[in-house]
């Protein structure tokens, strides 16, 4: 399995051991797993000299399986007479079919070459022996061979009660909780305040979803252009040179332009919360090809995503899954912060904001209530100890859902919290608001009675 991130050229890659195979005398099947990447692998092979390109494709006019490449959907060759060869090249290996690990342990004296920018699926690991790990996104960025990105996460949907499916949200109740009306229209109105005039492409959660988000751009005079998998690829080519030209600004899709899209794209626009990493790094690949007079790729995320799994570059792994449970993985402390002026995501060990130029003041302990000054006491710093984190938890996410129930400053959970444990709830700002237990609420009865006594006095 050779992993290797989006602009690192695959294709190059992938002509290169097909050539070499071709001058041994040796003839190669590269399987692709959609048939939108047939026709753009045929033309890759024909750009770098290979013409001897047969297709396994439905009813395909470059059908002939005479030639010593031949160009496979994994759809159409699992139904078919897979014709002899020597090497089998693999293309967006991440995306595992059963057949293919029924077809490797037949031929198992064949080599199979995979090749991904994501090869994180779970069992990949019993399939495939080694994992070369050409470059990293980081790497590539550095270089200059792909873009920089900024990112901000101007909304914060409530996911709490979506379930969890096959390691992911649930699409039914994901498409419930985004594409209420507030959400979408956030999508629109953000765009406009940051991006606007940038070649966008937005990730809906279903043909629903993105197609409200489609109408709403239009509503707004933007262009918008809509894919799903029943486009059809003439009307695909159709949008994308649209999209190329400029006449389209914004292209709102359903999980299909997450692989095989080199479009000049300059802002990404995540209205599809996810847990995998996979389709996440997929998607943010999208806006990091490099195009002239292009200094950065904008990221406007509405899903909390970047908060939940940190930045695309903070994504690595040196070795294939086995299929075995992961070891627990320190990864919140490279979770990037938001700041809280413009909603812009800070790297971990950023302080002062690069997009707004807002810096934290450092809390010095001292409380300041009713013309008092009161120090937090070494009782506070004891209970802050004594209750476990789950407790904190959810003690922070009834006081965020009292707040917003009565329309309290964003401020205010943080520092009733504090005046609790003595101590900020950094570790837990990313709780959702969790209705209030009658507990909670008499604490908070308690300290609004002491509030006024002391204004009183």
């Amino acid at each position: 399995m050779v992993q290797a991130p989006t602009g690192f050229g695959k294709t190059v890659l992938a002509s290169h051991i097909v050539s070499g195979a071709l001058a041994k005398g040796n003839r190669v099947i590269f399987v692709v797993p959609s048939i939108s990447l047939i026709d753009q692998t045929v033309e890759a092979f024909h750009a770098d000299g290979i013409t001897q390109v047969g297709v396994m494709q439905g009813i395909h006019e470059m059908t002939d399986p005479s030639q010593p490449v031949q160009v496979a959907s994994i759809q159409t060759i699992k139904r078919r007479r897979i014709p002899d060869a020597n090497l089998v090249v693999v293309d967006e290996a991440h995306r595992w079919f059963e057949f293919m690990g029924q077809w490797m342990a037949r031929w198992d004296a064949v080599p199979f070459v995979g090749l991904s920018a994501t090869p994180w699926t779970k069992g990949l690991g019993k399939h495939y022996d080694d994992l070369i790990v050409a470059a990293t996104t980081d790497d590539l960025i550095r270089e200059g061979y792909l873009s920089k990105f900024r990112v901000f996460a101007p909304s914060k949907p409530d996911l709490s009660k979506v379930r969890t499916v096959a390691g992911d949200y649930h699409e039914g109740d994901l498409a419930e909780v985004m594409n209420q009306k507030a959400l979408v229209a956030d999508l629109v109105s953000t765009w406009k305040q940051r991006a606007d005039g940038r070649p966008t492409l937005v990730f809906g959660v279903d043909r629903a979803h993105a197609k409200a988000i489609q109408a709403d751009f239009q509503s707004a005079g933007i262009t918008c252009g809509y894919i799903d998998a029943y486009t059809d690829r003439r009307e695909r080519g159709v949008i994308a040179k649209q999209f190329n030209r400029g006449e389209l600004q914004v292209v709102a899709n359903v999980g299909c332009l997450t692989t095989g899209v080199d479009w000049d794209v300059r802002c990404i626009v995540l209205a599809r919360p996810t847990k995998s990493e996979i389709l996440f790094t997929q998607i943010i690949g999208r806006g990091l090809r490099t195009a002239n007079g292009k200094d950065d790729c904008l990221i406007l995320d509405h899903s909390d995503t970047h908060q939940r799994l940190g930045f695309v570059t903070d994504i690595h792994h040196e070795k294939l899954c086995d299929g075995k449970p992961p070891k627990a993985q320190e990864r919140k402390e490279r979770l990037p912060k938001e700041c809280p002026q413009c909603t812009f995501l800070l790297p971990v060990g950023v302080s002062t904001c690069p997009a707004c130029g807002f810096k934290p003041e450092v809390q010095n302990g001292v409380e300041h209530i009713a013309g008092e000054l009161e120090e937090i006491g070494k009782t506070q710093r004891r209970l802050n100890k004594a209750v476990p984190p789950v407790d904190k938890a959810l003690f922070y996410a009834e006081l965020r859902a009292i707040g917003l129930e009565r329309g309290y400053a964003p401020g205010w959970a943080s520092n009733q919290y504090r005046v609790k444990f003595g101590v900020w709830p950094n570790a837990y700002r990313d709780v959702e608001p969790t209705p209030a237990s009658a507990e909670t609420r008499s604490w908070v009865k308690s300290q609004q009675i002491r509030y006024a006594k002391r204004v009183a006095a």
